[in-house]
């Protein structure tokens, strides 16, 4: 799947996934990767830039498989923008789809 499609959704799909519950880092990239073929490493910038603009917190958890978890959980900010992010996103499709519709030729 073309990279940049991959970019502009998988904010959308961190901030859905964490509406639901906090979850940590390795968790959300195998939630993601489960239906998209994603790298490890294009999560964790994107979880930085996300809890800079204080979309979500964090918090350690003791794990009993290891070290303590930070796991993420959103903000009433988050929430709001992941609101924001659906309705553009729904737009969006709706239009691509739309124009796929009346340019694709049906055999």
């Amino acid at each position: 799947m073309n990279i940049q499609f991959k970019k502009g959704a998988l904010e959308l799909c961190v901030l859905a996934l964490l509406d639901k519950q906090d979850r940590y880092g390795y968790e959300l990239v195998q939630k993601i990767s489960d239906q998209i073929a994603i790298s490890e490493g294009s999560v964790y910038p994107l979880l930085r830039r996300l809890k800079k603009e204080q979309y979500f917190t964090t918090y350690l958890q003791e794990s009993t498989e290891g070290p303590s978890r930070k796991y993420y959980q959103l903000t009433n900010k988050g929430r709001e923008h992941l609101h924001e992010l659906m309705e553009e996103w729904q737009h969006f499709t709706n239009g691509v789809n739309q124009i796929i519709k009346e340019g694709v030729k049906h055999e």
